[in-house]
């Protein structure tokens, strides 16, 4: 069943976040237990050296709240280097036939979780040999997360999360004792700028493989629920028992409370511009754009005595504005910025593919396409430089191209 519009909460404040922690919660909403436990267990037949895998899956208790437990075990007989559990994982998912998404989603997890560890040892993905990584655990996590986001129709869905726990003090791992969060840990954090927080226990709350899963699939961080209608809770169970507080990591689905459109936060920054020439504008703006910029307008105006000028206006996402704020200054000069809270109400959109037959000749065109969350098509846009590019190669009018493009596209999402 696709649940493409509803929205996903991930509530790691309080006992932070593991692999089989999300796997666990996923379980709990219902994901299909049966092709989770396959997916795991097809790396036996892999040749990736893991044999007699075990896959447990309980309801346990952490203290009054009853939440799923998953733990995955095995012989493994060779260590691994970091390039070859890239290929574990991105084979796996090829051989699994998960959709584009999935597979993109295993294979950002893996390269960020390997890559900060080999970064951190100083060492080539092929020298890097990563004890806890190369765990069967890591991996069943990994694919097993992926098989249940799409079982559950949620690998498409928008995803919050909190800032997380990440507990404290000291814990000892392959490398000697540390103290928590562990380096990898700290480093995927820092290189997404995912905010944590410390304790409220000394134990490590947050793992590297946790924090892998949470930072590719978050799209907005917010200490609070976003507005919406819960339909479903899962409690995944860490493998403490804290006396502090519940051990465990909640995720909510549910539906915007809009059903036709979603809600988008993000930040209107400006700036009053009255002394740059248009070279500095114009170059301004490819730049923004190029630095993540969702929109970027520049409005006419008058200034003080009357002096022309402009108004730089950005569209952001919250998350760029201080990076944003820096670039408008560097380049334009300005001496300050204006920041707005903003919000937006917005279509889902996407982009197809098509081929158009003309003049005996195949062209390939990008289209835009708009959809409400029931799936209704709002409004189709072939992109303009593909377009242009038809029609100077055959001498029709742009015109007549779009429309005939805008056609093929209807034909073909209607056969979807």
């Amino acid at each position: 069943m696709s649940e493409t519009g509803k929205i996903v909460f991930i509530d790691c404040q309080v006992a932070g976040i593991s692999g089989d922690m999300f796997l666990g919660a996923l379980i709990d909403l219902g994901a299909d237990v049966e092709k989770i436990v396959s997916a795991i267990k097809s790396l036996e037949s892999g040749g990736y050296g893991y044999k007699d895998i075990k896959v447990d899956i309980k309801h346990v208790m952490r203290k009054a709240f009853k939440a799923t437990r998953i733990d995955v075990t095995a012989e493994s007989t060779s260590k691994k280097d970091a390039r070859e559990l890239i290929d574990i994982v991105e084979n796996t998912a090829k051989k699994l036939k998960l959709s584009e998404r999935a597979s993109k989603f295993v294979s950002d997890v893996i390269h960020t979780l390997v890559e900060t560890e080999t970064s951190l040892h100083r060492k080539s993905l092929e020298e890097a040999h990563l004890h806890e990584v190369g765990l069967v655990d890591t991996i069943a996590e990994i694919i097993g997360s992926a098989v249940a986001m799409e079982t559950l129709g949620l690998i498409n869905s928008k995803i919050y999360a909190t800032p997380v726990s990440v507990g404290g003090g000291l814990f000892k791992f392959s490398h000697g004792t540390m103290s928590s969060p562990a380096p990898a840990t700290l480093s995927i954090f820092a290189s997404k700028n995912f905010p944590i927080k410390g304790g409220p226990v000394e134990s490590e709350l947050a793992t590297p493989t946790g924090a892998s899963l949470l930072v590719n699939l978050t799209k907005e961080v917010s200490r609070f629920y976003p507005e919406m209608t819960p339909k479903k809770v899962g409690y995944g169970a860490g493998c403490k028992d804290f006396e502090e507080m519940p051990n465990i990591l909640r995720i909510t689905v549910g539906d915007p409370l809009d059903h036709w459109l979603l809600k988008d936060e993000i930040a209107i920054i400006e700036t009053n511009l009255d002394d740059v020439t248009g070279e500095i504008v114009g170059n301004s703006v490819d730049t923004l754009l190029r630095e993540g910029a969702k929109d970027v307008s520049i409005i006419p105006m008058f200034t003080k005595k009357n002096r022309p000028g402009q108004i730089l206006k950005v569209v952001a996402d919250r998350k760029d504005v201080k990076h944003l704020s820096r670039v408008i200054m560097e380049e334009t000069g300005t001496l300050g910025v204006r920041v707005y809270p903003c919000e937006r109400h917005i279509v889902n959109r996407e982009k197809l593919l098509i081929t158009l037959h003309i003049d005996e000749t195949k062209e390939r065109v990008a289209v835009k396409v708009a959809k409400d969350n029931s799936g209704k098509i709002i409004h189709i846009k072939p992109e303009y430089e593909d377009a242009k590019r038809i029609a100077d190669r055959t001498g029709k009018p742009l015109r007549e191209i779009i429309e005939l493009v805008t056609m093929k596209a209807r034909e073909v999402l209607l056969k979807k």
